[in-house]
């Protein structure tokens, strides 16, 4: 049996003109885990992340934290998120009423979200990558990592969207998982799966070791 672990992509620039990009704090998120890691005597044996900015500069702050060198790291696309500004233009052409606007709070946003990938997924619109695209995407990732020697313990750097699709598959769940996991990840946040011949289970979802201690629990984030 080996093992693999998901990190969701520390905050990204939310509000910014490029949000595929970590903000400061994300960075610290990322060196904190890599830190976190080191003190447990943790090692990985393969790093695979997307190729997505906030993707790679999350894979090198954790391995900062590890002292470990970043070069041997595996880009791999399928592991980026889907294009939720896709989703958002899609679902606002729907219902035009519904689009937050300018100077909307998060929650707004998030609310206005969370609806308009139960629209996709229910096939309500049609953005640029579909549901069933996604899904075959999420399901090569899986298989990708899930190549890996038996023993051996694998990083994986994505974001919210993909490891809360892949998690669903895991537990063959409804569609409707993703949406409702996607808003709960945190930056940073660790999962923990278990690979075998022919299946793959779930042990632990969206932990935060390195934030949960009192000094740094404010910087806990979902953007």
């Amino acid at each position: 049996m080996a093992e693999f672990y998901t990190v969701r992509h520390g905050q990204a620039s939310f509000g910014a003109a490029d949000y595929d990009k970590l903000s400061e704090l994300g960075w610290r998120q990322a060196r904190w885990l890599g830190e976190h890691w080191r003190a447990a005597g943790m090692e990985f044996d393969r790093i695979l992340c997307g190729d997505l900015l906030r993707h790679r500069e999350t894979t090198r702050g954790i391995c900062e934290g590890l002292e470990m060198d970043a070069g041997e790291v595996q880009i791999a696309p399928q592991l980026n998120e889907f294009n939720f500004h896709s989703v958002l233009q899609g679902y606002g052409e729907r219902d035009p009423q519904s689009v937050p606007q300018p100077g909307a709070s998060r929650s707004d946003y998030y609310r206005y979200l969370k609806k308009a990938m139960l629209a996709w997924a229910e096939g309500e619109i049609s953005p640029a990558e579909s549901w069933h695209a996604f899904e075959q995407r999420i399901e090569e990732a899986l298989g990708l990592i899930g190549d890996s020697p038996k023993g051996s313990r694998t990083l994986v750097v994505s974001s919210g969207g993909a490891i809360a699709m892949m998690v669903r598959q895991v537990l063959g769940a409804h569609a409707d998982t993703v949406t409702k996991l996607n808003m709960q990840i945190k930056n940073t946040a660790v999962s923990r799966f278990f690979t075998g011949s022919d299946s793959i289970s779930l042990h632990s979802f969206n932990h935060v070791p390195h934030l949960e201690m009192e000094a740094r629990q404010e910087f806990i984030t979902y953007s």
